[in-house]
């Protein structure tokens, strides 16, 4: 038994031993170093008590745990310049990015020491001074780019010894002189825009755009490899009246021929709309990366908490598919290059100017709840509003109920259903609490609300009512939006309250709140349940997927009870939402659904005609309703 048990000892001190050492302790220290002597606006949770490759925002490190291989820093607001001897000791660093931040002084000493580099990224900050002779120390370099800093000098030659560079971004800068040699095979992206160079590039004008060399003092045009003047000068013979005649009308019909084109073009693009997800808001934010600079853009804004790290350049970089399309705007599920995936909506129609939504975006963004969606981070330019938001795998609710019915996956049940109503009822009463008890959600709706990661309902979307245009109101919140509501910048708590009980409605019946009937009719859903029960035949209102799993059916009752008494049509005579929390809660505390029974209850599913043989359930009028009318 001794020896058995020193062995079991050796063994769990050899495991221990183990899994201390994969963590690089010495690139941790060294982070640590870095980060303690520059000045960062955005908190970063860099703590030496968790670790290094599993915890911190930013990093990456190779498969073992041994070594750091990426640090992505993008828009955290770093400002000064970058210490010695602090990013240089991370020896087996891959990926760097500072870029979009408030860095300055010269070219940092620190990042030559880094030999391993593939990816180097320094654009949008504040470098300056000339830019190291000897490069060649990334000999693995394939992506380097100092755009838009003030990095001034003569490019060194030794930029052609990175034999696999692949992108070189040198623009806006102020450098001068002759361009070295680039014939580097592998280079496929090259501009040198806006600088003061110097020289001949048509020997390059093969292999790259010429806006690739605009704004330079370079001896020949790029778009011509030899001058105007030259040409002009080589072809002096005198053109013939009908030469010139043929000349103008050939212009003539060419240039109608082109703007029959781009009308015909246009046209088509209105009539098919987006032909790619986020492929209009690339064009707009690539204008915006332009601006960056000069009109003091702000670029990505990320609140306390977030342990994302990215910014506008990743998003335009990332996979992306379209989740959904609403009145508000369109939403994304983008795949960032380090495998986090958010939702990013972009938003339209909106009417209030920047300092309006900045203060409005920071209320939402410090909402912190477990069934309210954070807000990771936003962004604004004239031209472009963007919200990013944690990914939610299961999709909304509106989703699980409608769009995914009949297609064999995992239907809602009754313990699931509850679950949601309990979290977003949770999480609609924290936000009335916010603001000194003032803040309205203004567009509670089953696509609006998620499940998180204990299956809960989770409210999204807060506070966006107030920043569009009214005229979106009845479009968006059609079937949700109570009666006295008619702008939706003026809603109020009773008015999330009564969308909340459409919403509760449309988890028991299993139908939206405006939906066709078997002819043309359009029921609205608030009136239907109503005029149901007023008949009273309760039984027939709910879904009949929850008929599937017994004893349940008080259960429903109840909750139907509180749906119609937060659709009463005057305000005053609905529950505030903590009350609702509190009903709701005292419905049962939730367990693990039972499995459904193979006798399951059947109806004439039309809702007319003979009634079913499944329970008829009908309390008494006076328990159901009695403060609610026809809607």
């Amino acid at each position: 038994m001794g020896i058995k048990l020193i062995l079991s000892v050796v063994l769990v001190c050899g495991a221990l031993f183990s899994l201390a050492s994969a963590e690089p302790v010495e690139d941790k220290f060294a982070l640590l170093d870095f980060i303690r002597y520059v000045n960062h606006s955005r908190s970063l949770n860099w703590d030496e008590r968790t670790s290094v490759c599993h915890s911190w925002t930013g990093v990456t490190c190779n498969h073992d745990g041994s070594r750091v291989i990426a640090v992505r820093l993008p828009a955290v607001g770093l400002k000064g310049g970058v210490p010695t001897n602090t990013l240089g000791r991370l020896s087996a660093l891959q990926i760097l990015s500072l870029r979009s931040n408030g860095m300055i002084g010269p070219f940092p000493s620190d990042i030559l020491k880094l030999g391993n580099l593939s990816s180097l990224y320094l654009e949008f900050n504040h470098f300056e001074g000339p830019l190291p002779l000897d490069l060649s120390v990334w000999e693995n370099l394939s992506v380097l780019n100092l755009s838009n800093n003030r990095f001034n000098g003569r490019i060194p030659s030794s930029i052609s010894n990175l034999t696999h560079l692949v992108a070189l971004d040198l623009a806006n800068n102020s450098l001068f002189g002759d361009v070295p040699d680039l014939d580097i095979e592998t280079l496929q992206v090259l501009d040198l825009s806006n600088n003061n160079l110097t020289g001949d590039v048509s020997r390059y004008l093969g292999r790259f755009p010429s806006s690739a060399f605009w704004g330079n003092n370079f001896s020949f045009q790029p778009s011509s490899a030899t001058s105007p003047e030259a040409t002009r000068k080589k072809h002096s013979p005198k053109l013939s009246h009908h030469t010139i005649l043929a000349i103008v009308i050939g212009s003539s019909v060419a240039a109608f021929v082109a703007i029959a084109l781009l009308l015909f073009v246009t046209s088509r693009r209105k009539k098919g709309g987006e032909s790619g997800p986020l492929q209009k808001a690339e064009k707009s934010t690539r204008r915006m990366g332009s601006q960056h600079v000069q009109e003091g853009d702000a670029g990505m804004i990320f609140f306390e908490g977030c342990n994302l790290a990215f910014d506008l350049e990743d998003l335009l970089r990332a996979s992306a598919e379209v989740l959904g399309k609403g009145t508000f705007g369109a939403t994304y599920k983008a795949a960032l290059e380090d495998a986090t995936t958010v939702a990013v909506k972009r938003l339209k129609e909106v009417i209030v100017g920047r300092k309006d939504f900045e203060q409005q975006m920071e209320v939402v963004g410090n909402i912190r709840h477990a069934n309210v969606a954070p807000l990771r981070a936003y962004y604004y330019s004239k031209d472009e509003k963007l919200m990013v938001y944690d990914f939610y795998s299961q999709g909304s609710v509106s989703m699980l109920l409608h769009a995914r019915r009949g297609e064999n996956l995992c239907r809602l049940d009754w313990e699931t259903r509850l679950k949601i109503a309990i979290g977003a009822a949770l999480g609609l009463a924290h936000i009335h609490t916010q603001c000194g008890g003032k803040l309205v959600h203004g567009n509670i709706k089953s696509s609006n609300i998620f499940l998180n990661a204990q299956q809960y309902g989770c409210v999204s979307d807060l506070g966006l009512a107030t920043l569009m245009s009214p005229a979106s109101a009845p479009v968006v919140r059609s079937g949700y939006r109570a009666p006295e509501v008619m702008d939706s910048r003026k809603a109020l708590q009773a008015s999330d309250v009564y969308s909340y009980g459409v919403f509760l409605l449309e988890l028991l019946t299993g139908k939206s709140p405006v939906h066709a009937s078997g002819g043309e009719e359009v029921i609205h859903l608030v009136r239907w349940v109503n005029s149901v029960v007023r008949e009273e035949w309760t039984g027939e209102v709910f879904d009949l997927e929850l008929l599937r799993y017994p004893h349940v059916e008080e259960e429903m009752v109840s909750m139907l009870q509180i749906g119609l008494s937060c659709v009463a049509r005057m305000p005053e005579q609905r529950p505030k939402m903590e009350q609702v929390v509190k009903m709701v809660e005292e419905i049962r505390v939730v367990v693990p659904a039972p499995a459904p029974t193979t006798a399951t209850a059947t109806r004439n599913s039309s809702r007319g005609g003979t009634r079913s043989s499944s329970p008829n359930i009908r309390p008494h009028v006076s328990e159901i309703g009695s403060s609610s009318t026809t809607n």
